[in-house]
């Protein structure tokens, strides 16, 4: 087979669509108020936080910078979906399906930064009450803010530089999106590089964050079991939307990884769709109903934004 470099591949092939007839328009319907749901949801969230001087405390600063972020990954997908689906020719050219991993796994890396970056937040908050506004203090909110937004820019580049430099023996890519480990299972040149950066990647990104939002939910805990019912009461009421946000991109991000990794042709086809986007659109939804539900200083002032002052 001929060695074709990603530079000369003009468009890739998306496999995993199929023909549903007039059911795409029904299905493009769904989509498009789901996504429409999402951008009101979080925009809601991002207006109330940013309006009301109340909230402007580190919790809700880094609750807002989540809230932009499902904005930014739903934006990265919907509307490539939707085009999708009403489209009888499955194609996206090469560059723009490289601007897609690089949003998609931008999206991934400041979505699993940022609830680290709260479980920490939650951590001082908790076990540290009284040093709490010594040790948050409005620098370093907006530090932790910037490296949640500028690191995964910057190493996510790295990894898609690495990618587009491969040379390539197709184009047909077996998901209903761009990613890059299908891309590189493309290639037919020396992948090493790859996988040794991919392996960084991981260690850095998903084990670096998940080690120290098992730490500081340990400590919590701990402090919990041997503290009052009021700091009880505290620690359930931060963070139980947390940890459901947590669990969600984490259930949802290992369906995906097990779903790249091994062979999951015995799994019907729509259900491997489901899951391979459950990520990318559930969890938009999920953060801004969570919060806005559970938290009621949210929850009261959404109210009032809404429905105006009784």
């Amino acid at each position: 087979m001929i060695m074709i470099n990603s530079t000369q591949v003009s468009y890739f092939t998306f496999g995993a669509y199929f023909d549903i007839g007039l059911f795409k328009y029904l299905f493009f319907t769904i989509i498009m108020c789901f996504y429409t749901v999402i951008v009101c949801a979080n925009l809601l969230l991002i207006v109330v936080i940013c309006k009301n001087r109340s909230l402007h405390e580190p919790m809700y600063l880094f609750l807002c910078s989540l809230f932009v972020n499902e904005l930014y990954g739903s934006t990265t997908m919907f509307p490539f979906l939707l085009v999708q689906i009403l489209s009888d020719i499955h194609t996206v050219s090469a560059s723009l399906c490289f601007l897609q991993i690089y949003c998609v796994f931008a999206y991934g890396t400041i979505e699993i930064i940022n609830l680290s970056v709260m479980s920490y937040d939650r951590y001082l908050a908790i076990c540290y009450p009284l040093q709490y506004n010594i040790r948050m203090t409005s620098n370093k909110v907006a530090m932790l803010i910037a490296l949640t937004w500028l690191f995964p820019l910057i190493e996510v580049a790295v990894k898609i530089s690495l990618s587009s430099s491969l040379q390539l023996c197709g184009n047909i890519i077996n998901k209903v999106y761009c990613d890059n480990y299908s891309i590189v299972k493309l290639a037919c040149s020396d992948t090493r590089v790859n996988n040794i950066y991919g392996l960084i990647y991981t260690c850095l990104v998903i084990f670096g964050p998940l080690s120290l939002i098992l730490y500081t939910y340990m400590m919590i805990l701990k402090v919990c079991f041997s503290g009052s019912k009021q700091t009880r009461q505290k620690a359930l009421s931060t963070c139980t939307p947390h940890l459901a946000s947590v669990l969600n991109f984490f259930f949802g991000s290992f369906f995906e990884i097990v779903q790249s990794r091994f062979n999951m042709s015995s799994v019907p086809m729509m259900l491997r769709i489901f899951l391979s986007l459950y990520v990318l659109t559930c969890q938009p939804i999920f953060n801004p109903l969570m919060y806005g539900l559970q938290m009621s200083k949210i929850r009261g002032l959404c109210k009032s934004l809404v429905f105006g002052k009784m």
